[in-house]
């Protein structure tokens, strides 16, 4: 079983930045896939980012120009380097790993972004 850490999240204004980190840690094979999905409040939780273990990113629409994410393959860790934040970007923020065949959730990180 892969454990995932979060870390990065906070209180920002807007049009601030802010850079999450996420740690893989465990019995660690392969991660294929790390990501990021975000649950605003009152809404599902939805996608925000993923990459590939070779570094090939997906973005949601919402966040496409804004946000990028990283891997660092040799730390088992995922980042994402959010600009320009809106209050839209408010949510907790939690992170994905696919290894052996299974999903891993880390237990989320506060973004909070004020007007």
């Amino acid at each position: 079983q892969v454990q995932l850490q979060e870390s990065g999240g906070g209180l920002v204004q807007s049009g601030g930045s802010l850079r999450l980190s996420c740690a893989a840690s465990g019995y660690i094979v392969s991660i294929s896939l790390m990501g990021w999905y975000r649950r605003a409040p009152g809404q599902q939780r939805e996608l925000v980012a993923t990459i590939t273990a070779n570094g090939s990113p997906n973005y949601a629409d919402s966040v496409k120009g804004r946000f990028t994410i990283s891997r660092d393959n040799s730390k088992n860790t995922v980042y994402l380097q959010m600009n320009s934040l809106s209050p839209d970007d408010t949510a907790v923020y939690y992170c994905y790993a696919y290894e052996s065949w299974k999903g891993s959730w880390g237990q989320g990180t506060q973004v909070t972004v004020s007007s």
